[in-house]
């Protein structure tokens, strides 16, 4: 795997970027992480992708940004020999710059449905299955979805976990309050404005694990739903290109067991 060069984007690179994406505004500053091949000359994509969606991308404690995405895209940009560009924008942003062509693509976590292809989305194969759950503090009382009734629940913008407690807050009885981003939606839940949040299952059990006492949550076994697969995602036609060496490269490290080792490096066995 080439090693990755990681460093800060000049502060009015990030503004014209976030500007023109018309977005959500992250928490931290954007990111950018190539490959040394970008140096040598051809074509380097430009690749989108969230700020804070552990572990499948974060910055690591010597300020590296790190996850099961960032080593995948990585190994599979090796594989198949593209160069590429990695920008940290957040969720809403690297939706935006991919549709207004300031990005080629985007790996974040993004569940492959049906709603996303036909609103333009262009997705790969799926490179990992993630359900979505609903956590709740330690001592809380609430048990299910029918303990929700009249309560508020916190979701991130724009994601599955949002669209599955849409899909239940009229049945269960519940308010949703919305946030742009998961530590902030976390926060909801520990400090009491929402009783309860709804996230991709691996994205809560690691953030709940790793915060200990600062983060006094849970995740309740009994929510989950049937998931869907992430997928890497384009808004172009003109980059299917980048699609079709994403499978191939994918294809390549699952075969040679390099996804193993990844996946297993941030979730374990």
């Amino acid at each position: 795997m080439k090693k990755l060069l990681v460093f800060a984007l000049v502060a009015l690179m990030a503004l014209g970027m976030l500007t023109g994406c018309g977005g959500s505004t992250a928490k931290e500053e954007p990111k950018e992480q190539s490959t040394e091949a970008a140096a040598e000359g051809g074509k380097t994509w430009i690749i989108a992708t969230d700020t804070v969606f552990k572990p499948f991308e974060y910055t690591d404690a010597d300020g590296n940004f790190v996850g099961i995405d960032v080593d995948l895209l990585a190994a599979i940009a090796e594989n198949q020999g593209f160069s590429y560009e990695l920008k940290s924008l957040g969720w809403d942003s690297a939706i935006a710059a991919c549709q207004s062509k300031q990005a080629d693509g985007m790996i974040a976590g993004a569940s492959i449905t049906d709603e996303r292809k036909e609103s333009g989305w262009i997705f790969s194969d799926g490179y990992f299955n993630a359900t979505q759950s609903m956590a709740v503090r330690e001592d809380s009382t609430i048990q299910g979805f029918e303990d929700l009734k009249g309560q508020t629940v916190a979701v991130k913008n724009g994601t599955m976990g949002a669209d599955y407690a849409e899909s239940l807050k009229d049945q269960y009885g519940f308010t949703i309050t919305k946030v742009e981003d998961s530590p902030t939606m976390y926060q909801q839940v520990a400090g009491g404005q929402a009783v309860a949040c709804f996230e991709d299952t691996p994205i809560m059990i690691t953030a709940i694990k790793e915060g200990g006492d600062q983060l006094p949550l849970k995740v309740l076994e009994n929510t989950a739903n049937e998931g869907n697969a992430y997928g890497f995602a384009i808004f172009n036609e003109e980059n299917q290109e980048l699609i079709d060496m994403f499978n191939a490269g994918l294809a390549a490290i699952k075969e040679d067991g390099t996804y193993d080792e990844i996946v297993n490096k941030y979730l374990g066995n």
